[in-house]
């Protein structure tokens, strides 16, 4: 994976789904994430995988139950996002061998999730914590939690947030909207991209 950078595509069609991947991946963002509440999304996410399998993450967002978690597997998904800390449809995303972030807000979710096997949490909606909430929850939590703010997040934002101590972003309308042209979504991918280096440098 070349940067912590999960892309979400919020309202991403099948027929986007092949060339925003592919713009995406060629930017350096190869974390892809399709809600499962865009127009058929397990489409996309097939569409994605059976494409992209071997030069990209690539999974489902909004993940609320087991039977979602199920449906994501079949498509070829090897992550699983969700706005909520949900213990079940953590450990039913491990057993199906792929990853689990869970979102998360407060301590008590955060260790929730970690003891459920997650594998990052994603604090949402970030705006509402800022970095001081994150510095405040990365005294507590262990060293090696991955946390990604999502939410709110954007480039000016970025070294702000990583002084606090996250380990990723994900980047949802700072990067892709629906119905974004190509060259949109390229330019936007080189910006985010370019802004995470100069801030992680």
């Amino acid at each position: 994976m070349n940067r912590p950078l999960i892309a979400i595509l919020r309202g991403l069609t099948p027929d986007e789904a092949l060339p925003a991947a592919e713009t995406l991946i060629a930017a350096g963002i190869d974390r892809l994430e399709v809600p499962l509440n865009s127009p058929r999304a397990y489409d996309s996410i097939r569409a994605m995988v059976d494409a992209f399998r071997d030069d990209a993450l690539i999974g489902a967002g909004t993940v609320l139950t087991e039977v979602q978690v199920q449906e994501v597997a079949e498509a070829g998904g090897r992550i699983v996002l969700s706005p909520n800390c949900d213990p079940g449809v953590i450990r039913a995303t491990k057993a199906a061998g792929m990853q689990s972030f869970a979102g998360v807000f407060t301590a008590t979710e955060c260790f929730a999730a970690l003891a459920a096997g997650a594998d990052g949490l994603k604090l949402f909606p970030a705006f509402l914590a800022g970095p001081e909430g994150l510095r405040a929850l990365r005294a507590v939590l262990p060293t090696d939690a991955a946390v990604y703010p999502v939410g709110g997040v954007g480039p000016e934002d970025f070294a702000s947030w990583l002084a606090a101590g996250a380990s990723g972003f994900g980047l949802g309308t700072a990067l892709y909207t629906p119905g974004c042209s190509i060259a949109d979504l390229a330019a936007r991918a080189a910006d985010l991209a370019a802004a995470y280096d100069t801030a992680a440098a």
